[in-house]
């Protein structure tokens, strides 16, 4: 698992260019399915609209995909795929939608107008980094609770839960490099008596 940069959540910018409405849509998608709900719905929404652009680009995969529904070839959707490849994110999908004024803007002017429309919507949605977290149990004694508690924020270490049983079990989640230091504080601390099991992995925020 590597980590990835993706937007933190689903918004829109708008400008006008030459009386031409530009509206940026952008989503956060775990899969394709999810960027095609997206763009379908953004679609029946601006039915009425002379364009609706789209590019999306998925994690963990080779997948991406754009159209410039009726722009001139190479003016639309590259621009705003290359728009989320330069800012370096996936798992993100953007719509554009526009609205013809009048007036031609060209190949070089669409070309701005549609990068500049994906880039509003990526600053105003914000981005942040997903790293890989491994999700494990940690099982001590009564006596040591309260200090490992303690610790955890030190280590950067999550508590996901906590469990009272004949012994405490925590649910803790931390990345890698972390976790090995944590554990070497833990077992110091109870002289090797804690026991940690492996439960499973996932991207935090």
């Amino acid at each position: 698992m590597k980590s990835y940069k993706t937007v933190k959540c689903r918004t829109s910018a708008e400008f006008t260019e030459k009386k031409s409405v530009f509206i940026g849509y952008i989503s956060p998608v775990p899969d394709e399915e999810a960027a095609k709900s997206f763009i379908a719905e953004i679609k029946k929404k601006h039915a009425d609209a002379t364009h609706n652009v789209y590019a999306y680009i998925l994690e963990g995969t080779e997948i991406a995909r754009f159209s410039d529904d009726g722009e001139p070839s190479g003016t639309a959707g590259m621009p705003v795929l290359e728009v989320i490849k330069r800012e370096g994110l996936c798992g993100v999908a953007i719509v554009v939608t526009r609205y013809f004024g009048g007036t031609l803007l060209g190949a070089g002017g669409l070309v701005r107008a549609y990068a500049k429309a994906a880039k509003m919507a990526i600053d105003t949605a914000g981005v942040c980094e997903f790293r890989p977290f491994t999700v494990f149990s940690l099982t001590v004694d009564y006596s040591h609770y309260e200090k490992i508690k303690k610790e955890l924020d030190v280590y950067k270490v999550k508590c996901d839960d906590c469990a009272f049983g004949e012994k405490v079990v925590f649910t803790l989640a931390a990345e890698e490099e972390n976790i090995r230091a944590f554990e070497d504080f833990v077992n110091d601390f109870t002289k090797a008596s804690a026991v940690f099991e492996k439960l499973s992995e996932r991207y935090d925020a």
